[in-house]
């Protein structure tokens, strides 16, 4: 079994629903086409107020800032943020935007948005954002079920966690490299890092 196969194999087990909020419909039809190849349960919504009608809200989210009415400013997509993680504060919001990126990849991580992807974003790097997202929330949720805190943790928009030495985060972490046996590949591949930020916590 190749890399690539055993780690779908391995995602296939905690990938949660999937929300796509983007009001282009040739793009939406195309990454939830993508995506539901890669196992994720997706729905899809072209608005804000779309999107806030979905029941029960995905823990899982991807959302485009330059919503209806105001597709030419990040409001709506940040207005969406905050209602996505006032209902479930434990969601993983992926932001993709093509506007203003710094001011909006600022205010986006700000208010909660788990990670920042600019327009145009690779079909790679949007997978692996998801594929990280859906990790982090596993990991979140076996941390709860075992009455620890949860995680919160801001993710660099384009390398993977702050090395803040945070003792939560270090124990994500290391608890990804258990999994692993001690893998520092795999683990690295889990979690949509690179090798070097692993050593960090060794």
């Amino acid at each position: 079994m190749n890399g690539k196969r055993a780690f779908h194999d391995t995602l296939a087990s905690v990938i949660p629903a999937l929300l796509i909020v983007e009001d282009d419909k040739a793009l939406s039809s195309y990454l939830a086409g993508v995506m539901n190849d890669e196992g994720y349960r997706v729905v899809c919504a072209e608005s804000r107020q779309e999107a806030l009608k979905i029941r029960p809200q995905p823990l899982l989210a991807l959302v485009d800032l330059g919503l209806p009415p105001a597709e030419n400013r990040i409001s709506e997509g940040l207005f969406l943020i905050d209602a996505l993680l006032a209902n479930a504060p434990h969601s993983k919001i992926i932001v993709i935007s093509g506007q203003d990126e710094e001011s909006a990849a600022f205010e986006a991580v700000r208010r909660g948005a788990f990670d920042f992807l600019s327009k145009p974003a690779s079909m790679a790097d949007i997978k692996t954002a998801i594929k990280r997202a859906s990790l982090f929330l596993h990991h979140e949720e076996h941390l709860s079920e075992a009455g620890e805190a949860r995680l919160h943790i801001t993710v660099r928009f384009a390398d993977g966690p702050k090395e803040t030495g945070d003792a939560v985060e270090e124990q994500m972490v290391r608890g990804t490299l258990a999994d692993t046996r001690g893998n520092v590949t795999e683990a690295a591949k889990r979690l949509g890092l690179v090798r070097e930020h692993m050593y960090y916590y060794m």
